[in-house]
């Protein structure tokens, strides 16, 4: 049977509402405490991270009162990214790691995000598990309890100590713009790249509780991209709520996603000859979301992409099966597997702006050969999932395209892991083109699943 509540990010939906309603959030703790004691015993510790949204306090609270409730131990580290809960997990003696958070959604929606002291996310076969044990405490009269929480002021330090560790520059003269989506990066990151010696000039870092992702951050680089421009930045970054992914704008104000840092990156490592794979041949892990232009400029350096299922989840799992250093998301989830366990928006940067001093060359230069074939994505709200192979009429015009195409252009229709959406995204030569079958595929969609 698949997972109900765990998707690929972890549980997601909107706050105070099933799952994130307070007693199934309490079950999810008790459930990850009996866990982690049945595995590490009565000690066991288990690591609670959040981003801003108004409702992480609570969800933080009645996580940590399940977990306790099932005996197991709580540290708070407060308000902190996804990956620097992953890091601390792995390198402190915590039994798990939870993150509160629902990454680049509007504030409404939370989230629950689960690594095990490895830093990896939970493997599928353990979410299933523990959406047993969850199903079946529902089922009992829970006693909902909620935790106060206090913050342990020390562990986020720790992470950005460990950040600065891995840069080998200092970037004093760099003015840097940064977009911090009003989430969790808003204190880190502004700190993180004025102790390396930046200017920074620092934007969503005002959080109100609500206004997280709100018309900023990695999803809308607009406005970065102008005050890039307007100041003179060397580069800018916008992380996005949690700051697992950063989008970066070049000094033209050029967008450079998460297609081009791997580019760039690729480029810097192939140059070091430590591109390759478990095979011994140079390799780089996307997904079907990357631009064919990313595949073409590897393939003319004669290095391979290998394409994943979406989801920074299954890009680490196939690195790891290949042997991959590197390996991302075009929405800028980009894991660097020798320094971290998931995509990590600060470390992303770090890395791009490594090859930016080695290099000497700024990202427009670094991304120049890059050519972006245009690309549509459609969201569609569904209230239904069925198999996309059981609709005749999408299938049919996804054939449409692909004739059309003849070989020069890609379909991809897939439901989202995180929201009632599916995701219909056409890529080809001529936008003209790709936007007339676009919007055919998703009409068809829409009319397939937009009605129960």
């Amino acid at each position: 049977m698949g997972r109900q509540l765990f998707g690929t990010d972890g549980i997601r939906g909107v706050a105070g509402e099933y799952p994130l309603d307070r007693r199934t959030v309490y079950a999810v703790g008790v459930a990850l405490g009996h866990w982690a004691v049945g595995i590490h015993g009565a000690e066991s510790t288990i690591l609670i991270g959040m981003d801003t949204r108004e409702s992480g306090p609570w969800i933080a609270g009645t996580v940590a009162a399940g977990i306790q409730q099932a005996g197991a131990k709580v540290r708070f580290a407060g308000l902190i990214t996804t990956p620097g809960v992953a890091y601390l997990t792995r390198t402190r003696d915590f039994v798990a790691g939870v993150m509160i958070s629902a990454s680049h959604n509007p504030y409404q929606d939370n989230g629950i995000k689960v690594f095990d002291h490895s830093g990896y996310k939970l493997p599928d076969a353990v979410e299933h598990d523990l959406e047993q044990e969850i199903f079946a405490l529902l089922e009992t009269d829970l006693a909902v309890r909620e935790q106060a929480l206090e913050v342990d002021h020390g562990l986020d330090r720790e992470y950005i100590d460990f950040l600065i560790a891995t840069f080998p520059h200092r970037l004093d003269g760099v003015r840097l713009a940064l977009d911090c989506a009003n989430g969790a990066a808003c204190e880190l990151a502004p700190e993180l790249f004025g102790r390396l010696g930046a200017e920074v000039i620092a934007t969503g870092c005002e959080p109100d509780g609500r206004n997280i992702n709100l018309h900023c951050g990695a999803l809308h680089v607009e406005a970065l991209q102008r005050r890039v421009v307007e100041v003179g930045a060397h580069a800018g970054v916008a992380f996005d709520g949690d700051a697992d992914r950063a989008i970066c704008v070049a000094p033209s104000g050029r967008v450079v996603d998460g297609d081009g840092m791997l580019l760039l990156v690729a480029d810097s490592l192939l140059r070091k000859n430590q591109l390759a794979a478990g095979s011994g041949a140079p390799v780089v892990v996307a997904t079907a979301m990357s631009n064919l232009g990313l595949e073409l400029a590897l393939k003319d350096r004669g290095v391979g992409l290998v394409r994943a299922a979406v989801g920074d989840k299954y890009v680490l799992e196939e690195m790891i099966r290949l042997g991959a250093p590197i390996g991302g998301e075009q929405s800028g989830h980009v894991i660097f597997h020798h320094y971290a366990t998931t995509g990590d928006g600060m470390l992303t940067a770090l890395r791009v702006m490594d090859v930016v001093c080695e290099t000497g060359l700024n990202l427009d230069e670094l991304v120049r050969d890059l050519k972006i074939y245009p690309q549509i994505l459609v969201n569609v709200r569904v209230v239904q999932k069925r198999p996309l192979e059981q609709l005749p009429g999408v299938q049919e015009y996804i054939r449409a395209a692909m004739t059309e195409f003849n070989g020069a252009g890609r379909v991809l229709v897939r439901f989202s892991g995180t929201e009632p959406l599916a995701r219909v995204m056409v890529e080809g030569p001529d936008l003209a083109l790709v936007e007339h079958h676009a919007r055919r595929i998703a009409q068809a969609v829409e009319s397939e699943l937009a009605s129960s």
